[in-house]
């Protein structure tokens, strides 16, 4: 049996990190900058970065419309930090002509972690993980509501007592899609890599 491709959007972003994550899985990991090479994949990564740049690149490349099409059909897809924004279906505190692929029946908020010098990291419960996932928070997004379809895989938990981000959704799943406020492909763990590998690899 072939291993799984996984696309990784190449056209901005930490897209070596998701490369290499996905490699060391056993899966033929390739970026992605084209509809054709869209087209070679079974999953795709879409990582962190500036979501309304990404956007725009993707128009610019003729990707958006394929990518939207290929999440809409089932695709399992999986969004971390501003690759979770493209997948939402709602943004809060988006630019004004802010697009994004959906997928998610969540509601985002950009930035909601705060700025660059706001990041920070913590240690998360992570559903289907058994150890806690050390989680970096960078320009982070967080779920500021999820429909009665979507799960919640992790909330930030007493990283910032008394704080509005305490409690909030940081990891959810509906479906094939999956996304994390955080970047999981910082720091060598590839617990979480390896729960999309193997949602990919049930289709």
């Amino acid at each position: 049996m072939l291993p799984a491709t996984i696309g990784v959007f190449a056209l901005q972003g930490d897209v070596r990190e998701h490369l290499a994550a996905l490699t060391a899985l056993g899966v033929d990991a390739i970026g992605v900058r084209r509809p054709e090479e869209l087209e070679r994949c079974d999953g795709l990564v879409i990582p962190g970065g500036e979501s309304t740049t990404m956007y725009k690149l993707a128009k610019t490349f003729e990707l958006f419309e394929p990518l939207q099409k290929r999440v809409a059909e089932g695709m399992p897809a999986f969004g971390t930090c501003a690759g979770m924004i493209m997948l939402a279906d709602r943004v809060e505190d988006g630019t004004a002509d802010q697009v994004t692929l959906g997928g998610l029946d969540i509601t985002v908020r950009r930035n909601a972690f705060g700025r660059q010098v706001d990041s920070f990291e913590t240690e998360l419960d992570f559903t289907g993980v058994d150890h806690p996932v050390h989680a970096v928070f960078i320009r982070a997004p967080w779920v500021e509501s999820a429909g009665e379809g979507v799960e919640v895989l992790a909330r930030v938990e007493g990283t910032r007592e008394g704080a509005e981000a305490d409690g909030r959704i940081v990891a959810v799943r509906q479906g094939q899609v999956m996304a994390t406020s955080f970047h999981p492909e910082v720091g060598g763990d590839l617990s979480i890599h390896r729960l999309f590998v193997e949602l990919v690899e049930k289709q």
